[in-house]
């Protein structure tokens, strides 16, 4: 189902309560949700669709992938960008971001999985993180 976005600061400045299997509705309300905003959106976090779980999706070259309690273990090459957000109105906003990282995460159905990413699909990773951490840019 999409889902309306999120606009309060307050509630998205929470840090996201973990994920569990029975959260699998979440995930698949961000993946409609993110769907229907393609054209303006790369990346999505539970919070932004109302939920305060640890769930994010976004586009990578496989497509839509949606990860779980996601936390981000290591890093390299720290670097200054500037972004947008749908759930933030406003202009960009300058970032810190890493051009490597690796991400610990589970599956949906649990399994955990350690995966390395870079170049913008880490950017879009770290922004849908700081989502779940109560971090607005």
């Amino acid at each position: 189902m999409i889902r309306e976005l999120m606009h309060d600061p307050l509630f998205l400045a929470k840090p996201s309560q973990p994920a569990t299997k029975e959260d699998a509705h979440i995930a698949k309300d961000l993946v409609d949700t993110i769907t229907a905003h393609s054209e303006e959106c790369v990346g999505m976090a539970a919070n932004m669709i109302g939920e305060s779980k640890r769930i994010i999706c976004f586009l990578s070259d496989k497509g839509y992938q949606v990860m779980f309690n996601p936390e981000i273990i290591k890093q390299e090459g720290a670097y200054d960008t500037q972004e947008g957000c749908l759930s933030l109105l406003g202009g960009p906003r300058l970032a810190k971001r890493y051009k490597k990282i690796k991400v610990e995460y589970q599956t949906q159905d649990g399994k955990k999985r350690l995966q390395t990413f870079e170049g913008w699909t880490a950017q879009i990773i770290q922004h849908e993180i700081d989502h779940c951490n109560g971090i607005l840019i």
